[in-house]
């Protein structure tokens, strides 16, 4: 019948030589299932089963016994697998005998430890000091945790070896899924293991049977012998004699050995000792080591050791290890300090942070150190801001101050860029001068007021949101443990946490409120109060900053709300840079319109009166430029960002606005007013010219290189007309493109204003133009004594009338050199005012004689019909008065004479007279 199992096969044993006693490894193959399976065990020929211990199938550990033969195989038998093979041997090595009084280099072993429990040297079986596996069967761990074990067993312990043994644990540990089977078979190795025990007590007693025997036989041959002599004499005697002599023997013993016992114990007293000490080297050493590893920087070494130590020896009553715990933990308290001290060193990365409050923490360090790095780099944040601020006034008063503090030096660069932040977002429209030709030299140009902005928000940006994740890993108790190993520290964070939420909330808003502060104090110091101001401002203010550079600044100040909402800050924190933001928007709007407003003003000076063929110069299309440039460059500014209000939601800021706006419009008119009333020397119109594609029947205004006075009103008006028509709407459609307020009432103004000038200039050109004509009309018509009651008969228009309408035809001329659409307009006001003054003329004739209303009416109609298509309701009431003056022609001879007198006068004037036809112009009614 064949065997369930193969026969054991020893392939392996360590040491593979040595005495008597050794212990020895043996591995192989089916070296058995159990220890109850172990049978048999001979190495060199020597049974060796009362030592062995069963590891496992392929492991037996066991001491070589005193064997005859020099070298043999290793034979082990098993139930399963009978007896077995080796395919190694073992060679036994015959001991050195050492005499009591030889020196020795090596102590004998006694199978000796020293037992700190009970303060004695404790024997105990040469098996193993600490039985890996009592119970001889399979291991499995459980999963049961450490904590909750803990509070099942209090004050208990799963060490057997320990003297609060509990069994209960040690199963629930080590056997949790264990069969009831093996645990059986535990329980049968346990018994054989205490007989064991027995047995080798039993055979230490049967080693010294012979002694014993020697010494029987001694004393029955001294009893034989008292008892032949018979008598009490005698055997008082020999009891005398032998009580000298054993005293004796003692004495000469006791000299004879007293320095070799002194040595004994001198030198089991070392060895105790080194047995301490090697026992506990890792006390002794600790302190030096604990200084190495600070030196090194190994602190989660120094705190291992600590715990380890803490655990062992903490609570001990031994006074050596009292004294070098006390060592321990005097350099472990230098350790708490110059970790803390580390933690509060500035300038200091997140990540050395967690750190050090993760050592102190382990290190169970006094107080919160998490909340005081907390504090510490707030205030650390603070500094810099002031720091930052000082540096800056100092250099624009022109102070040699260090720029390059470590404090500032954050990015090792020596000025702050602002390309910096507009290079990671899209180009600002902000005007020419920023859209081109950017290069380094454009830093330096910035006042000190936009470069201290530009470092003081990139101060903050980088430095605020490790700030802020600290605070994050403080609430929700990761500076302590990634895991849940450390629970307890990571609930009393977040209790102290929950607890300080207000105050962190107070160290959040005094750097923001610092941060705005500081920007206020540099660009809108108005807006602080006079103890503010001197905390946070310090700046000269020579000129305010133009519209340009605010835009920028708040650009800046906008990217820094926006890095530190995605921070995840809360919006209650932050709304106060909402507010500054919104200030500088409205400061750079009205900012913007001044610089506009003082742009416009200075307009005049480029006033070139170059005309092109609509009779307009390039100043209105230069005022609309100016003022398009001037909306454009608002436009980011205009425009409103997530979590931004509009500019325009106070009252006050829409009108101020307004006004400004109404303000630019207004320039703009007296700047025309100032140019059109100058007298003739003050304008310069040495490069005046027209342009040369004009179809204009006159080459050019003027071959002189001057402009007349009555020209420069001429072109203001044509520049008016095109205002009221064109540029003053356009002007408004911008202004509600970009949001404006009140723009029908900017628009209303404006044209109001613009009219009123409009008409002064009119009538100022009338007057010059008109003036001169009806005052030649009297004198003409009365030169050479003239007489209406006696006169000749009518040959035809008289001079004065001919001159009146050339003067009339120099004016058109005028005109429509300058804007053929003034034309119509001009021309009615100098017919009507020609009119009435030739209806007063008629009127104020007391008779006329039939010639002379013959005359009179040749002249009236040859005038009237002259300039018909200018006439107007007034002119043509005018011309009606002067003729009803006149007595009526009763006779068809003189209607006759008139008509052919009327038809030579056109004739003769025909080429004078053509600019007076209908098809020249169209009529504009006034």
């Amino acid at each position: 019948m064949s065997r369930a199992r193969q026969p054991p096969l020893v392939t392996g044993i360590s040491p593979n030589e040595g005495i008597s006693w050794t212990k020895v490894t043996i591995r192989g193959e089916n070296l058995g299932t159990g220890p109850t399976d172990l049978i048999g065990l001979t190495i060199c020929g020597h049974n060796c089963l009362l030592t062995a211990e069963w590891m496992s199938a392929s492991k037996i550990v066991c001491r070589v016994g005193q064997a005859k033969n020099d070298k043999g195989d290793i034979i082990v038998t098993t139930k399963s697998g009978g007896k077995g093979t080796s395919t190694v041997s073992f060679k036994l090595l015959k001991p050195e005998k050492i005499g009591i009084l030889d020196q020795s280099a090596v102590w004998v072993d006694e199978m000796n430890y020293y037992d700190m429990r009970t303060d004695r040297n404790k024997g105990i079986p040469p098996l193993s000091l600490r039985p890996a596996n009592p119970l001889g069967i399979e291991i499995d761990k459980g999963r049961f945790p450490q904590k909750d074990l803990e509070s099942l067993f209090p004050g208990m312990s799963a060490d057997f070896t320990s003297e609060n043994f509990s069994a209960a644990w040690y199963l629930i540990e080590n056997h949790s899924t264990t069969s009831f089977d093996q645990l059986k078979t535990a329980v049968v190795n346990l018994k054989k293991q205490a007989n064991k025990k027995n047995e080798g007590s039993l055979a230490y007693v049967k080693g010294g049977l012979s002694t014993f025997f020697e010494a029987q036989d001694a004393l029955s041959a001294i009893h034989q012998k008292l008892e032949a002599d018979g008598t009490e004499k005698v055997e008082g005697s020999m009891t005398q004699k032998l009580e000298n002599v054993l005293n004796r023997a003692s004495n000469t013993a006791d000299t004879l050995f007293q320095e070799v016992l002194g040595r004994k114990d001198k030198a089991d007293s070392t060895r105790n000792a080194l047995n301490v000490l090697q026992r506990f080297k890792f006390l002794f050493n600790l302190p030096l080591n604990i200084e190495r590893n600070i030196q090194k920087g190994d602190y989660d070494v120094v705190i291992n050791d600590y715990e380890k130590a803490k655990s062992l020896f903490g609570k001990t009553e031994v006074q050596v290890f009292k004294k070098y715990y006390a060592e321990v933990e005097t350099r472990i308290e230098a350790l708490r300090e110059l970790l803390l001290d580390k933690l509060l060193e500035t300038p200091s990365t997140l990540h050395d942070q967690k750190r050090y409050i993760r050592y102190l923490s382990d290190l169970h360090a006094p107080g919160d150190p998490a909340w005081q790095c907390i504090g510490a780099q707030h205030q650390w944040i603070l500094q810099l801001m002031h720091n930052c601020k000082e540096s800056y006034v100092k250099e624009q008063k022109g102070s040699n101050a260090l720029l390059h503090s470590p404090m500032l030096d954050l990015d090792g660069d020596v000025r702050p860029s602002p390309i910096g932040h507009l290079s990671q977002t899209a180009s600002l429209k902000r005007g020419s001068s920023f859209q081109s030709g950017r290069d380094d030299a454009w830093r330096y140009k910035a006042p000190q007021q936009v470069v201290f902005v530009e470092k003081l928000t990139k101060l903050v940006v980088s430095q605020l949101p490790n700030f802020w994740k600290l605070w994050v890993s403080y609430v929700n108790g990761s500076l302590f443990s990634e895991t849940a190993e450390k629970s307890g520290q990571m609930e009393r964070s977040k209790k102290n946490a929950r607890q300080r939420q207000n105050d962190f909330k107070k160290m959040i808003q005094e750097v923001m409120h610092s941060l705005v502060k500081l920007i206020r104090g540099a660009l809108l110091p108005f807006s602080l109060r006079e103890g503010e101001l001197r905390q946070y401002g310090g700046w000269e203010m020579k000129s305010e900053l133009s519209g340009q550079w605010l835009t920028h600044v708040i650009q800046t100040v906008r990217l820094s709300s926006e890095s530190l909402t995605a921070l995840e800050i809360p919006n209650d924190m932050l709304q106060i840079i909402q507010d500054l933001i919104l200030d500088l928007r409205v400061r750079c709007i009205i900012v913007t319109l001044q610089h506009t407003a003082e742009d416009i003003k200075r307009l005049a000076e480029k006033e070139d009166w170059v005309v092109d063929n609509e009779g307009l110069t390039s100043l209105p299309s230069q005022f609309e430029q100016c003022i398009i440039h001037s909306l454009q460059s608002l436009k980011t500014v205009l425009d409103c960002k997530p979590g931004e209000a509009s500019v325009f939601q106070q009252q006050k800021t829409q009108e101020d606005v307004c006004q400004l706006s109404i303000g630019i419009m207004q320039g703009f008119i007296d700047c025309l007013e100032q140019l059109s009333t100058k007298p003739d020397g003050d304008i310069d119109t040495s490069h005046l010219s027209v342009d040369v594609s004009s179809p204009d029947l006159f080459g050019s205004i003027h071959e002189e290189s001057s402009l007349s006075s009555e020209q420069r009103l001429l072109i203001a008006l044509s520049n008016c007309r095109y205002l009221e028509r064109h540029t003053f709407l356009n002007i408004a459609e911008h202004f509600e493109k970009h949001g404006f307020q009140g723009v029908d009432k900017i628009t209303q103004v404006s044209m109001e204003s613009l009219k009123e000038l409009d008409q002064r200039l009119f009538e100022m050109y009338i007057e010059f133009k008109a003036d001169p004509i009806v005052g030649s009309l009297e004198p003409g018509i009365y030169a050479g004594y003239f007489d209406w009651k006696d006169c000749l008969v009518p040959t035809g228009v008289r001079n004065y009338l001919k001159e009146a309408l050339v003067n009339i035809i120099a004016v058109h001329a005028e005109v429509f050199t300058i804007s053929k659409d003034l034309v119509p307009r001009v021309m009615s006001r100098v017919v009507e005012a020609v009119s009435e003054e030739l209806s007063r003329l008629m009127q104020c004739v007391s008779s006329f004689s039939k010639n002379g209303a013959l005359q009179a009416k040749l002249e009236i109609c040859a005038l009237r019909d002259t300039v018909a298509i200018y006439l107007t309701p007034e002119s043509k009431s005018s011309f009606k008065q002067a003729l009803e003056a006149l007595p009526q022609l009763s006779s068809g001879t003189d209607r006759k004479l008139l008509e052919e007198l009327l038809n030579k006068f056109k004739s003769s004037m025909h080429l004078q007279l053509t600019c007076f036809q209908a098809s020249s112009s169209a009529m504009m009614k006034t």
